[in-house]
């Protein structure tokens, strides 16, 4: 057991940490050039517009990507008055926020959905600077 402790040394948390850092200050610096590559595409060639320019080496491309849904209380409604329900889901879900109430105000007891409830949990690092 006292091998895997061993795995772990203070250079490594010491450069995760520095890294993590980094990795912010990257990310706000990337944004805001995104924001500014933005800017100058609607400029040049008009807003959600793709388009590229040639700068150095280098070619910046904007790209367009297009997301279509309907709309689903028009669509619903207008596919139940042309009678076309075999277009529509129903869709059976429990609404956990009147579950949660219910259990409160002791209509529903957590026992009786016992086997329900499904907790899920992902690992998580972080590394503080503790000075």
């Amino acid at each position: 057991m006292r091998k895997q402790v061993d795995l772990v040394t203070e250079e490594m948390v010491t450069q995760y940490f520095e890294w993590s850092q980094q990795k912010k200050e990257i990310e706000s610096k990337m944004e805001e050039y995104k924001k500014a590559f933005h800017h100058f595409f609607d400029q040049q060639v008009g807003l959600n517009t793709k388009g590229q320019v040639k700068i150095g080496d280098y070619k910046l491309q904007r790209l367009i990507r297009k997301t279509e849904k309907y709309d689903e209380t028009q669509t619903v409604q207008r596919l139940e008055d042309l009678k076309l329900h075999d277009l529509i889901q129903i869709v059976k879900r429990p609404d956990e926020e009147k579950i949660k109430s219910a259990i409160h105000l002791g209509f529903l007891k957590e026992s009786d959905l016992e086997g329900c409830l499904k907790v899920y949990s992902s690992p998580a690092i972080s590394v503080k600077l503790d000075k």
